[in-house]
């Protein structure tokens, strides 16, 4: 009988404890830093989408990232002002856990999107002469469906059980979203499961994803450095900056979130929550600017667009 009642009982998001008062005050620096990653990403994919010089697979792989970025955003936003804005802080299992499976499946997309971006630059690079015969658009697709049924799949597992499990502690969330290692914190019954899979699933694809960057860029940097004008090197290593800090971004937010929550055991609780927000809000907000300020054609596209809309008004 407690299993079903428990069970049936929606879940409690948490802001920031002890702070309840000032959550409005807090949610004006969300809600700008929202504002802003959906104008900055949203642009970027309108003007990939417009602007002709930029259909290549650089650019597709980009439109990727911030869809992604996008998705992130878009996710975690309804719940997070929810809370902050008008305490609404029930959320029943079903809304939860479709929550949780995008916020996970999509962070493992984006490590799988930053895998491509290396990918396509080692093709520039390294083997110029059959960039367009090797990253055709069809392949391109393909790459895109692959990252994608990736991560939509090896989350699927965990997101499943937590329909079957029983929740007898006391429902409340350390976030103002759900994420499964919160959830499976609330159930009474063997989580082993649970807890070991995404370990293996974090270890199989966000790390070797990570050193099969590392790799990639060694092999750059070896067939950059073999190239006799200095002129040519830089202008070869220049094209790979925006990714690489991309990259940087993601990964250095990544591990300091684990070392956050594995060593962090006397760290104010607050640290923790606001280190959650800054994994989930610092990359899709960097990402755009990053590409704006180090990429001369996204710099270039934006140009034409703006002359474009002032000679048509």
């Amino acid at each position: 009988m407690w299993s079903n009642s428990s069970n049936s009982a929606p879940f409690l998001l948490t802001g920031f404890p002890g702070m309840e008062t000032t959550h409005r005050w807090i949610s004006i620096p969300f809600f700008t830093v929202y504002v802003s990653i959906i104008f900055g990403n949203g642009t970027l994919l309108f003007l990939i989408k417009n602007d002709h010089s930029l259909h290549e697979p650089m650019y597709y792989f980009l439109a990727m990232l911030a869809t992604t970025d996008l998705g992130v955003t878009l996710t975690t936003m309804p719940t997070v002002l929810g809370v902050l804005w008008l305490n609404q802080r029930e959320i029943g299992h079903g809304i939860c856990f479709s929550q949780a499976y995008f916020i996970h499946t999509l962070s493992i997309v984006e490590s799988g999107v930053l895998l491509a971006m290396a990918y396509d630059r080692f093709v520039a690079i390294c083997n110029p002469l059959r960039y367009t015969t090797i990253l055709t658009n069809s392949q391109v697709i393909k790459i895109g469906i692959v990252v994608l049924m990736r991560a939509a799949l090896s989350i699927m597992p965990i997101i499943v059980r937590l329909h079957w499990l029983p929740y007898c502690h006391s429902h409340i969330l350390s976030h103002a979203f759900c994420l499964h290692q919160d959830v499976i914190k609330l159930a009474c019954s063997n989580i082993t499961f649970n807890r070991l899979y995404p370990v293996v699933v974090v270890f199989a694809m966000v790390l070797v994803d990570f050193l099969i960057i590392v790799f990639s860029y060694v092999l750059i940097l070896k067939t950059v450095m073999g190239i006799a004008s200095g002129e040519e090197r830089a202008k070869a290593l220049n094209t790979c900056v925006s990714h690489i800090c991309c990259i940087l971004v993601f990964y250095v937010t990544v591990v300091g979130l684990t070392f956050i929550h594995r060593f962090g055991k006397h760290v104010p609780h607050v640290v923790h929550i606001t280190m959650s927000y800054v994994y989930f809000l610092f990359p899709p907000l960097m990402n755009p600017v990053i590409y704006s300020v180090k990429t001369k054609q996204i710099q270039n596209g934006f140009l034409r667009m703006f002359s474009h809309h002032k000679t048509g008004a």
